[in-house]
């Protein structure tokens, strides 16, 4: 499935529709370029979840920020500057996976051999100023019936 957003604006509200569909143990991976609005969505998808946009920054130097105001507590992974897929097993990253709440995961890739075998998967790409590409996969049963939601909501 493949949505346009043509704002920042809509790519929080592309992120709050998402959030209202999310379950506990969730795991959201977002795939793309500096830029091209990971942060964005995952602010969008932690006002969903009742968190206040304001609050949501880059986990960047702390790998890990956590989150919690309303049903669903959100766990921001940024793993930017991850050297190693072994220096996140310290920070007992699959309690977080698998836990009371969602997983928002920037950069997962960087993770490799340590990945989740099931999560969204959400290509952003940058094609205008203010316009990007948003194109979800599912990866596993869950995923594929959640995109199906989606689709119901944002597809366009």
């Amino acid at each position: 499935m493949k949505v346009i957003s043509r704002s920042v604006k809509e790519t929080i509200n592309i992120g709050k529709s998402l959030a209202g569909k999310l379950k506990k143990g969730d795991i959201i991976c977002l795939f793309g370029e500096l830029g091209s609005g990971k942060t964005v969505l995952a602010k969008g998808i932690a006002c969903g979840l009742k968190i206040p946009k304001e609050e949501v920054i880059s986990p960047t130097f702390v790998i890990i920020r956590q989150y919690q105001k309303g049903d669903l507590p959100i766990y921001h992974f940024d793993l930017y500057r991850l050297k190693s897929p072994e220096d996140i097993v310290l920070l007992g990253y699959e309690e977080y996976f698998y836990d009371q709440g969602v997983s928002v995961i920037e950069w997962p890739d960087r993770l490799k051999y340590l990945a989740p075998k099931e999560y969204l998967r959400i290509d952003l790409k940058v094609t205008g100023t203010d316009k990007r590409l948003l194109k979800f996969s599912g990866r596993g049963s869950r995923y594929k019936i959640l995109l199906g939601e989606i689709y119901e909501d944002i597809g366009n």
